[in-house]
């Protein structure tokens, strides 16, 4: 596997003739890559979301990720060809010191909680001290996402969120 660049790539659009969005997805042409962490503690839904965003769907019941798992999902924005590459990190503590190796090179973090437990949500802290100690790009964009909005009994309100996510300039 090839290692990711540290920061976006343009790719001069001289080189090649302008594509359209599924051309561009199979020929593997586009302007610009990121590479995107998904982390959190383990059950609060990181492998469903990546499931619903890249492909579309939805599973009760997913196994466990062990180490790391990722997917690409090519997109157009604003008439720019953008690879995004997915990294879905198991939460579970005895994966931890494999989890920071994926945090080099990491243009982008989405921090994810269950909603329904206040715990997963009282961790983040732990989880942005481990963006700070292993990111090499201290410009990375961070989001927080309340997850499982739909089961259970909230124990994190929307307001709490948005605070905390103010606090810590996320989005």
């Amino acid at each position: 596997m090839l290692p990711l660049p540290e920061g976006p790539t343009k790719r001069p659009a001289a080189k090649r003739p302008r594509l359209s969005q599924a051309m561009a997805t199979l020929s593997g042409h586009y302007d610009h890559i990121f590479k995107i962490l998904l982390i959190g503690d383990a059950g609060v839904g990181k492998s469903s979301i990546l499931l619903r965003f890249t492909d579309d769907a939805f599973e009760e019941h997913l196994a466990s990720t062990i180490g790391v798992d990722f997917k690409v999902k090519t997109v157009t924005i604003g008439g720019s060809t953008v690879k995004l590459t997915i990294w879905d990190t198991a939460g579970q503590e005895r994966f931890r010191t494999l989890t920071s190796s994926y945090y080099r090179g990491c243009h982008g973090v989405i921090l994810t909680y269950d909603v329904n437990d206040r715990q997963t949500f009282t961790n983040l802290k732990q989880w942005l001290e481990e963006v700070d100690m292993y990111s090499t790009s201290q410009s990375s964009a961070k989001m927080l996402v309340g997850n499982k909005i739909d089961v259970g009994a909230r124990e994190v309100s929307v307001e709490e969120a948005t605070e905390f996510a103010r606090k810590q300039a996320m989005i």
